[in-house]
């Protein structure tokens, strides 16, 4: 045969190329079908397992009012179809191809994220709410004056159940990794750990308070106590000065008040009745340890509260187990569960007027304040013996004293070491902490007045994260707005008092701002102008102290920088005096140093 002709060689080689060519078409072309196939179908299996979810968390919260309404039948039923949404969200993100998918550089960290979502809210769903929905939370409320500790103790293993349960998916969904997800995962991420710290925090509350409860409510042996009512109308660091108390006596579960009194009758003690830190008298003088009205002057409770103790015991009232400290704001909130408190002889508390009745009105209808200490008294019996009588609702108590021990106008000390252990690390114990994973910064007001216009003041705080420094630090920036509305006239003896700003209407407040742990306050302007500091140290934290005046009707704007310790989280949490009106508050965190 002969050679083949170039151009015949030509048109092979082409024809060749053709077919190469389609079979490399036709090769990519399943391929990208194929894995538009999978895509699709993890993109099913995604959006049917985002509806088991959304559909999920719908179920969790109607569980959740059921409980607390004590609906177990309704919430049998609502726990079984949640545990049906949650098993299939589980399932649909468990399967060889997502797992697969979950390995793969591009989206695979989303996948695995909403794998550990699913897995989360299952767990909740199948381990902690199942003994939550059997609880009768009436075993933790009192009925005619009295607890039932036995019921009590019944209960603590299915809240132990469910505690344990929460606290370990807390913790798994804490490791997920947030960086380069989807904005709506990466969202859904972050509210299921809010979500989770919520219900860690109500758990790990309640078993707790089952262990401590039949204790501390005499279930071995008598147990007494010292309640007083912090008057908001004249600030102290933990809320206001301890005006009113009461005496309970708790035995085998069964409470009740045997004496009630004034602060002002144990009177002034020639010198501190307990040894104060030199850092104490540095910053509190030695007012702390000798005025029953000054023992808060500091923000950690378990100081006012042991002071308080020793007065009472020295003014000839023998020796109690502890101090429980409240609020009028708080009574409000528990009014809300409770309803109307008539007090013989004056006004019927209400949840909308009696902050203004016990705080205002007070002052304008009775002139002495041995009789307005009276009624103090009389009004925290009543409020207290509506609680521990009337038939109230579970979930509005639940709410009640939720809301008032987040905003620490609930407070504890027992005066029992392993007891006050259990304690330390709550709300609840209004404690200073020596040890943080936070910025926390505290902002303290202590009436300079010597008078009652605290029932004036509002206040507002914006907390912001700065920047990482050089050396590892960061600035944080603190800007608190304080308002009077005080009236420019009218107001009684009582109320304008001593009048030490000068001007009996005017208000003078001390600001006292605490640095996070191992940080420091560094300059302050107020109204925009460079401001005068006062220094101090209290439990491992520099303090500046700053006095401010307020006239009526005027607003001052008060402007802190504070440095972090080395290596500090971009998070940051605002511990404030509570006052008659709720602060409105705003934190600004920041990126972690490292990112």
């Amino acid at each position: 045969m002969g050679d083949v002709s170039p151009a015949r060689g030509r048109t092979a080689r082409r024809r060749a190329f053709r077919r190469n060519l389609r079979r490399a078409l036709l090769t990519t072309l399943v391929v990208v079908c194929l894995l538009g196939l999978v895509g699709g179908w993890l993109g099913l299996r995604g959006w049917q397992a985002r509806g088991n979810l959304d559909n999920a968390a719908s179920l969790a919260r109607e569980l959740s009012q059921q409980v607390l309404d004590g609906e177990t039948v309704q919430a049998r039923r609502t726990l079984a179809a949640l545990q049906q949404q949650t098993a299939a969200a589980r399932s649909r993100t468990g399967d060889l191809g997502w797992r697969a998918a979950g390995n793969t550089p591009y989206g695979g960290s989303t996948l695995s994220a909403v794998r550990a979502l699913a897995v989360g809210v299952d767990e909740l769903a199948r381990r902690a709410f199942p003994p939550l929905v059997e609880l009768d939370l009436g075993t933790l409320l009192p009925s005619t004056g009295r607890l039932d500790l036995a019921a009590l103790r019944a209960a603590m293993p299915a809240v132990t159940k469910a505690d344990t349960a929460a606290q370990q998916v807390r913790e798994q969904i804490g490791t997920v990794p947030t960086d380069g997800l989807q904005p709506s995962v990466q969202e859904a991420v972050r509210l299921l750990r809010t979500e989770l710290d919520r219900l860690v925090t109500l758990t790990s509350a309640v078993r707790r308070s089952g262990a401590l409860l039949p204790v501390l409510l005499g279930g071995s042996g008598t147990r007494t106590y010292l309640a007083v009512f912090q008057n908001l109308a004249e600030p102290r660091a933990t809320g206001g000065i301890f005006g009113a108390y009461a005496v309970i006596q708790a035995n085998r579960g069964q409470v009740k008040i045997v004496k009630q009194g004034a602060a002002s009758e144990l009177r002034s003690f020639a010198r501190p009745v307990l040894p104060l830190t030199r850092e104490q008298r540095a910053l509190y003088t030695d007012l702390l340890g000798i005025y029953p009205a000054d023992v808060n002057l500091t923000p950690h409770f378990p100081t006012a509260a042991r002071l308080f103790r020793e007065m009472y015991r020295r003014a000839g009232g023998g020796t109690v187990d502890g101090v429980l400290a409240t609020d009028p704001v708080a009574l409000s909130y528990l009014l809300r569960a409770v309803g109307p408190v008539p007090v013989p002889g004056h006004p019927t508390l209400t949840a909308p007027t009696v902050v203004r009745t016990l705080l205002s009105d007070t002052y304008r209808r009775i002139d002495a304040p041995a009789a307005q200490d009276d009624y103090f008294a009389a009004s925290a019996k009543a409020v207290f013996d509506a609680l521990l009588n009337r038939s109230v609702n579970p979930r509005a108590v639940a709410e009640a004293l939720g809301t008032a021990v987040a905003e620490r106008r609930i407070l504890f000390w027992s005066a029992h070491p392993a007891e006050q252990r259990e304690l330390v690390d709550t709300r609840l114990a209004g404690v200073l902490p020596d040890r943080e994973t936070v910025n926390n910064v505290g902002v303290f007001l202590n009436d300079g007045s010597g008078a009652k216009l605290g029932y004036y003041l509002n206040g507002a705080a914006d907390l912001t994260v700065g920047d990482c420094r050089s050396d590892g630090r960061r600035e944080l920036h603190l800007r608190l707005t304080l308002r009077s509305t005080t009236p420019s006239s009218g107001l009684s003896e009582s109320v304008r008092g001593l009048a030490m700003s000068g001007d009996p209407y005017t208000m003078r407040v001390l600001v006292y701002v605490f640095s996070p742990l191992r940080g420091s306050p560094l300059g302050a302007r107020l109204d925009g102008k460079p401001a005068p500091v006062g220094g101090g140290m209290e439990r491992g934290r520099r303090v500046g102290v700053l006095a401010v005046d307020i006239k009526p009707g005027r607003t001052r704007v008060l402007e802190v920088s504070l440095l972090t310790q080395e290596k500090a989280s971009g998070a940051a949490e605002l511990w404030l005096t509570p006052g008659p009106t709720p602060w409105t508050t705003r934190i600004s965190p920041a990126p972690a140093c490292d990112q």
